[in-house]
């Protein structure tokens, strides 16, 4: 690893986000060219048609829409929901991206109410969805659960949970913000994993690294009336056309790099196992992504970030988060392109740099 040139050269420890973001541009810039694109008009054209085609094709469903976000997409497939039921209330997880970072939206501008289901620290089970005892319009699951660890269900239990929703009459709405990540736990096709599903969200800026976008499926009736939402909440831009172009170049080789992505994570978890002051959740990966558990604050984890930061040109995290126990905090720690890129010795350095020197300052204090 380099010494640190300043915080412009920093490369994400996590994830497959660009670390120069003027290459990126360039790149997308010359893949457009190359394939000589024209930008969508509202929504409309050739470039974002066939990919709303291809996600359509590969995830099994009739119809597609591309959205700027995915609070956006999300929010307006619950408003469909709730309209067509006459039912405002809908289900999800308590640690639900909804609930958690935007500020209760579906209550302030959609008029929703929300139940949670399930417990905080683990998955949403079918024996949860049979504890509902009153009307939902619909339910929403994410998979995998990001605030939990990257959690899933078994395969089993995932099948029991659709069985158990439609025969309750709850229309089910898949999170998918992670979808792609999926594939390696399940080793089932996406258009398997989704089935049951009455509607999908997936991201293209995760995962599969592209600029920010979305993309909401369902019946051919839902995704009109999911754009007509859209078009009222001012997610319908004069053009997308980066969004999708980068989403476009990206998407066939970032699907093929995820089983290296799960099984760099597992190897990453396996070989820091020596630190005993460091904790992984879950245990055994179930995605790319783990949640890693500090014996020390969150302000002192921030502060060794800078240091990191640095002396080794790395981005470690964010911010560190405060945890139950109050000396303990805990960062998501995500396998995308940029932690392929670093060794197990130049890996093991950094946590143990972390780890020693957390320990540190907080036996200084």
């Amino acid at each position: 690893m380099k010494p640190s040139s300043g915080p412009a050269s920093l490369t994400p420890l996590s994830g497959s986000g660009p670390a120069d973001p003027p290459r990126f541009l360039r790149e997308i810039a010359d893949w457009c060219e190359q394939n000589n694109i024209v930008f969508d008009n509202y929504g409309s054209g050739n470039l974002v048609e066939t990919f709303e085609k291809k996600i359509a094709s590969l995830l099994d469903f009739p119809a597609a829409r591309f959205m700027p976000s995915g609070t956006l997409a999300q929010l307006a497939a619950l408003k469909v929901w709730a309209a067509e039921s006459n039912c405002p209330h809908f289900g999800m997880h308590p640690t639900s991206h909804l609930e958690i970072h935007e500020e209760h939206a579906y209550a302030h501008l959609y008029n929703l109410r929300r139940s949670f289901v399930g417990p905080a620290k683990s998955a949403l089970l079918a024996e949860h969805i049979l504890a509902i005892d009153e009307k939902m319009s619909a339910l929403l699951i994410e998979l995998p659960a990001r605030e939990i660890g990257g959690q899933l269900p078994s395969w089993d239990e995932l099948e029991k949970i659709k069985a158990t929703a439609h025969k309750k009459g709850i229309k089910l709405h898949l999170d998918g913000a992670r979808l792609w990540e999926t594939k390696p736990f399940y080793n089932r096709e996406y258009s398997e994993i989704c089935a049951g599903f009455d509607s999908v969200y997936v991201s293209f800026y995760k995962g599969i690294g592209a600029l920010p976008g979305a993309m909401l499926l369902g019946s051919v009736d839902f995704i009109a009336k999911a754009t007509l939402w859209q078009r009222r909440a001012g997610g319908t831009l004069q053009t997308l056309g980066p969004q999708i172009a980068s989403a476009t170049m990206l998407l066939d080789k970032s699907l093929r790099r995820m089983p290296a992505y799960f099984n760099r994570m597992q190897q990453v978890v396996h070989n820091l196992s020596g630190i005993k002051a460091l904790r992984f959740f879950p245990e055994l990966p179930q995605v790319n992504m783990v949640h890693v558990y500090l014996p020390f604050r969150a302000e002192i984890a921030n502060k060794v970030r800078a240091e990191i930061e640095e002396q080794y040109s790395i981005k470690m995290f964010g911010n560190a988060m405060s945890f139950d126990i109050p000396e303990e905090s805990y960062f998501e720690l995500t396998v995308g392109e940029n932690l392929l890129g670093l060794s197990d010795s130049e890996v093991h350095l950094i946590f143990s740099y972390l780890i020693e020197t957390g320990i540190r300052h907080s036996n200084q204090q």
